[in-house]
């Protein structure tokens, strides 16, 4: 993985996190209304496990997920980051959200470098 500094990859981590947690409320009120929540769940799961190799690449902490898990996982991670670009595009510049999603891209593509690695 490339260098990255202590700051920047809390950045990221705390990131990610946020995008879980978004992902954890969106699914549950899907669940909750009775609507599909297939694709929701499908990216939680991705993004858990993207998030999970985050912190084992940058923290040294557990990772043991199946190589097709991770694989799946990072194709929908990939699948992600299209649309989070465009939102990007649109924001404001100097917006906290113009940020927010600056990080989001950067924790993506970290995630994915890292998931990469797993699959090696």
């Amino acid at each position: 993985m490339k260098a990255v500094s202590p700051e920047r990859q809390t950045l990221l981590i705390k990131s990610m996190q946020s995008t879980l947690s978004k992902l954890e409320k969106t699914y549950k009120n899907m669940i909750e209304k009775g609507s599909n929540a297939t694709l929701a769940k499908k990216r939680l799961d991705a993004v858990k496990i993207a998030l999970d190799s985050l912190e084992n690449a940058w923290y040294g902490t557990e990772f043991s997920y199946e190589k097709e898990n991770i694989l799946e996982a990072r194709n929908v991670i990939v699948d992600i980051l299209p649309s989070v670009e465009k939102q990007y595009g649109h924001a404001k510049e100097g917006s906290p959200q113009k940020t927010l999603l600056e990080r989001r891209i950067a924790s993506i593509e970290a995630a994915i470098e890292a998931l990469d690695a797993h699959t090696q």
